[in-house]
């Protein structure tokens, strides 16, 4: 990852986004300091580019992005080069995992879409559990966020950052039932944040 060149790309980027794609951000002050795993829901393929430009240009971010986006070998550059590295959704990425975990326990935040996918409306697609399971081993809390509106040129939609926090468990490590109750809630927290007054 570059980090000059990502710090070019958002000063290019942010003012024509602000422009076609207005946004508002709300709770920012809610993204802690260190490593975090920020979580959205995913509505629209510019998602990942919002969250980015509404967060400081300091900002160390990661993005795990599914390896089709990789095929290219000059989109592979790009997109490494912004702070992505490829996941198989198909199957276990171990690979994939200990980048996500080693990101995290250097003090970097990841950006995830708990969904896996692009979902029109809540209840449509279940939450994953790799978000909680990023967070629960590492101890870095979870962050959700709500991608408000289709993103259309024009239409301000909105970002909100909800309190970060990070999933209670008795043993060492949450068991699968757990592990699939964080996953519902953070879902839930997610969506929630849509559902507040603007």
């Amino acid at each position: 990852m570059s980090r000059r060149f990502y710090r070019f790309a958002y000063t290019i980027v942010k003012p024509i986004f602000w422009l076609l794609c207005p946004f508002r951000v709300e709770g920012l002050e809610n993204v802690p300091e260190g490593g975090a795993v920020l979580c959205a829901n995913h509505n629209n393929a510019v998602d990942p580019i919002l969250i980015a430009l509404s967060l400081p240009r300091k900002a160390v971010l990661r993005f795990m992005a599914k390896m089709e986006l990789f095929q290219h070998p000059f989109l592979s550059r790009l997109f490494r080069a912004l702070g992505a590295f490829p996941v198989d959704r198909e199957g276990n990425d171990m690979s994939a995992m200990k980048t996500a975990m080693k990101c995290l326990q250097s003090g970097e935040k990841l950006v995830l879409f708990p969904e896996g996918t692009r979902v029109d409306n809540a209840g449509d697609t279940a939450a994953k559990g790799g978000a909680v399971m990023f967070a629960t081993r590492t101890g870095v809390p979870m962050v959700p966020i709500y991608c408000g509106g289709k993103h259309k040129f024009f239409r301000r939609s909105r970002i909100v950052f909800g309190q970060p926090y990070i999933p209670e468990f008795a043993g060492r490590r949450p068991t699968a039932e757990e592990n699939r109750q964080f996953a519902d809630e953070l879902l839930r927290r997610i969506y929630h944040l849509g559902e507040e007054k603007a």
